[in-house]
């Protein structure tokens, strides 16, 4: 099933006393463009959050948020440097006999001495972590996906709409040119009497002009290699996935052979058939930029 490149995706999971809740959203890129909102704490699982994405997404801009939150007791420690607090009592002593001043230090003042009490968190377990996080992106992304095949289906169904539309303007073109040879022949006949009077004209020379002009509107060729173009987009549009730029390729191919059988079209409703192919073979290129 093709996958659209715009999805968005949700997960919530509870830990223990952990709490993890990712969110993504997808727009269409050319190539995989990921960014990361998340808290610091997470910062060392990007490379690992990046391998995963990977599995579900092969192309677009993707951004994904992180919220992380920690219920547990035992988030910190408090620490207490004694070593540094006797040199701080120390100083004060001397201090007290150098100046003759009362030495009034309580308990309270000394804790609140630069690094006498510090906060220390408490060792993460990243594996503990990892798995906790990874449920959730792992929820999130399948639902991410599961939002991308959903639009995928329906731009699938929009082109091929759009690719039958273009055969109904082909058939039409296809029937339409051996009438535009019978007009261009009763006209060039019509032409050469008025001018020539009663003067008779070769046939094999009224044939020759026919032939020429046939083989200057001649769009058989162009026909041909656009119903294949149409029916190698059917099959890939079937195909699983990672299709875009192949997608992309083909109707530029499809854009050229319809500019052709708009050159040579010397029919006012041929003209018009090849440029409504044309605007369809645009809105499908359009769609395709939405294709991953």
């Amino acid at each position: 099933m093709i996958k659209s490149m715009t999805g968005f995706g949700r997960c919530e999971v509870q830990k223990d006393d952990q709490k993890f809740t990712v969110e993504l959203k997808g727009v269409n890129h050319r190539y995989l463009d990921v960014q990361f909102r998340m808290p610091k704490k997470l910062n060392y699982f990007e490379t690992a959050i990046r391998a995963l994405l990977k599995q579900y997404v092969n192309r677009g801009k993707v951004d994904i948020f992180i919220s992380y939150e920690d219920n547990s007791e035992k988030q910190a420690t408090i620490k207490y440097n004694a070593a540094l607090a006797n040199e701080y009592m120390r100083y004060l002593h001397e201090m007290e006999a150098e100046f003759q001043l009362e030495n009034d230090i309580r308990v309270s003042h000394l804790s609140r001495y630069p690094d006498v009490l510090t906060m220390e968190e408490q060792g993460v377990d990243e594996e503990a972590l990892w798995k906790g996080l990874k449920e959730a992106l792992e929820g999130a992304f399948a639902q991410f996906v599961e939002t991308k095949e959903i639009e995928g289906e329906n731009l699938r169904v929009d082109i091929t709409g759009k690719l039958n539309t273009m055969l109904e303007l082909i058939q039409y073109i296809e029937e339409r040119s051996p009438e535009i040879l019978k007009e261009y022949r009763a006209k060039l006949e019509d032409k050469v009497s008025d001018l020539l009077a009663d003067t008779k004209i070769e046939e094999s020379r009224m044939l020759t002009e026919v032939v020429l002009f046939a083989d200057k509107i001649c769009t058989d060729e162009e026909i041909v290699r656009l119903r294949s173009h149409i029916g190698h987009m059917e099959s890939t549009l079937v195909e699983s996935e990672g299709i875009g730029r192949k997608l992309d390729f083909i109707a530029q191919e499809m854009n050229r052979e319809a500019n052709t059988i708009l050159s040579k079209a010397h029919d006012i409703t041929v003209s018009n058939h090849a440029i409504n192919l044309k605007t369809e073979i645009e809105k499908i290129r359009e769609q395709i930029q939405n294709i991953e």
